[in-house]
C-alpha cells in the first residue's frame, strides 16, 4: 500500500560548489550583472523595458532592458527548467527555489497583461545575525536577550508583517537560539531558512502537476511534522488551513514552535491567525478558536519596512490571556520614532514599555541563562537580594 503523503525534501541550506553557480556563471541576458551583484538583494522585471532592483531597502530603476518579450520568456523558461519545472501558457506562472536558495516567481501572458514579469530576491549566502540587527537599530540588546530567553524557554512565537518587511531574516534569528540538542522540522512553501543546527529535518511542499495531481500542501507537512518526534516545529509561513494543526500542536506538548503571518500589527494578527483557522475547513465556534490561540501562542514579534527603506521590529507583544472573548495584549517592547536625519533615515528605538513580561516568570523558574541586559532590567523577584530590596 502506498503511502498517504509523500515528502518533498528540500536540498542541504548551504549550497556545494556546484550549487554555487546556480545564478553566477550562468546567461540570464541583460539581467545577468545584476544577479551577480552581491548588494542587490532583490531583482524585479516588469516587463521587457522595466526592470527594478532593491538595494539596501530602496527600490531603485535601472537602465536594463530585454530585447522584446520573447527574450524575456526564455529567460524565464532556462531558469524555470533549470529546477525542473515548466512554463507555458497552460501553465503560466512559476515559484520555484534555485539550489543557491535565491526565490523565483514569473508569470507570463495571458495571466501578465503588459509581458511577463520575473521577480528573484537572492539567497543570502552569509544570513545576518542578532547582532547584525542589533547594528542596523532593528533591535537592541535587551530586546535581543528577552527573544533569545524566550526562544530557550520553548515560548510560542509569531513574527508578523507585511511582505518585504524582514519576517524570514527575524524568523532566521530566532531559530538560531534554539539549542543544538534540539531535533527541528522546518517547513516552507520554498526554502529560505538557513538553520545552522545540526539535528535539523527540512521539509518543503510541493506545487501540483499539470493534471492538477501531486500537490504536497503546508498542512500535510505539519501533519506529518507531528510523527517526526520534533523538539521546535519551524513554519517559514502561515497562511492557510494549517495553523489550525499548528495551534493544535502548540497545544498539545509542541511548545517551542516559531512562524511567520502576514499582518499589520498585533492585534491584527490574531484577527489573521483567526480567519486563517477557519481556511481549514473545521466548523469551529468563535469561543472555540479565540482559547485555542490565546492558550497556544505567547508572544508576537510585530516587523515593518518603513518609509525610507529600514526594516525594524515595532513591537514585542505578549499574549496575556483572555478576558471574556477578547484575547488581551501586553506590550513589552515598542519602536518609538524620534526624527529623522540629513539623510532622510527614520531615528528611534525599540524601547521597553516599563512594564514587567508576565513571561520573566517563567523564564527565570526553567533556569534559563540571561544576557546582562536583560538581567539587569528584569531582576529575578526571587532573589534574595531583590527581596531584600536591593535589585541586582
Amino acid at each position: 500500500m502506498e503511502p498517504a503523503v509523500s515528502l518533498h525534501l528540500a536540498e542541504p541550506d548551504f549550497p556545494s560548489d556546484d550549487q554555487d553557480g546556480a545564478l553566477a556563471g550562468r546567461d540570464y541576458g541583460p539581467i545577468t550583472p545584476l544577479l551577480n551583484d552581491d548588494t542587490i538583494s532583490e531583482v524585479m522585471v516588469n516587463g521587457p523595458n522595466q526592470v527594478y532592483i532593491e538595494r539596501k531597502g530602496q527600490l531603485t530603476p535601472v537602465d536594463v532592458k530585454f530585447e522584446s518579450d520573447a527574450e524575456l520568456i526564455r529567460v524565464i523558461r532556462e531558469i524555470a527548467s533549470f529546477v525542473g519545472r515548466r512554463i507555458d501558457e497552460e501553465s503560466p506562472m512559476v515559484d520555484c527555489r534555485l539550489p543557491d536558495g535565491s526565490r523565483v516567481n514569473a508569470i507570463i501572458p495571458p495571466l501578465a497583461i503588459d509581458g511577463a514579469s520575473l521577480t528573484i530576491r537572492k539567497f543570502a549566502r552569509d544570513p545576518y545575525t542578532v547582532q547584525d540587527l542589533i547594528g542596523f537599530g532593528s533591535l537592541t540588546a535587551e530586546a535581543a536577550g528577552f527573544l533569545e530567553a524566550c526562544v530557550k524557554a520553548h515560548f510560542n512565537i509569531l513574527v508578523a508583517g507585511g511582505t518585504g518587511s524582514g519576517k524570514t531574516t527575524t524568523l532566521n534569528v530566532l531559530s538560531s537560539f534554539i539549542p543544538d540538542n534540539e531535533r527541528v522540522v522546518t517547513i516552507e512553501d520554498a526554502a529560505e531558512l538557513q538553520l545552522r543546527q545540526p539535528h535539523k529535518v527540512r521539509l518543503e511542499s510541493r506545487p501540483a502537476r499539470i493534471d492538477g495531481s501531486g500537490r504536497i500542501s503546508i498542512r500535510e507537512l505539519v501533519v506529518n511534522a507531528l510523527r517526526m518526534r520534533p523538539d521546535r516545529i519551524v513554519i517559514g509561513e502561515c497562511r492557510s488551513g494549517e495553523a489550525l494543526d499548528m495551534l493544535q500542536a502548540m497545544n498539545t506538548g509542541h511548545d517551542g514552535s516559531l512562524t511567520t503571518i502576514h499582518a499589520n500589527s498585533p492585534r491584527d494578527t490574531l484577527a489573521r491567525l483567526e480567519t486563517l483557522v477557519l481556511m481549514s475547513g473545521v466548523d469551529l465556534p468563535q469561543r472555540a478558536i479565540r482559547e485555542q490561540i490565546a492558550s497556544a501562542i505567547h508572544l508576537i514579534v510585530q516587523q515593518s519596512r518603513l518609509r525610507d527603506g529600514s526594516r525594524r521590529i515595532l513591537n514585542i507583544t505578549e499574549v496575556v490571556g483572555r478576558e471574556g472573548d477578547t484575547i488581551t495584549l501586553q506590550d513589552v517592547f515598542l519602536f518609538e520614532e524620534t526624527g529623522v536625519d540629513g539623510n532622510g533615515k527614520i531615528q528611534g528605538k525599540l524601547s521597553p514599555t516599563g512594564i514587567r513580561p508576565t513571561a520573566m516568570a517563567k523564564i527565570y523558574s526553567k533556569k534559563v541563562a540571561l544576557s546582562p541586559a536583560l538581567a539587569a532590567l528584569y531582576p529575578d523577584r526571587k532573589a534574595p537580594d531583590f527581596t531584600m530590596g536591593v535589585r541586582r
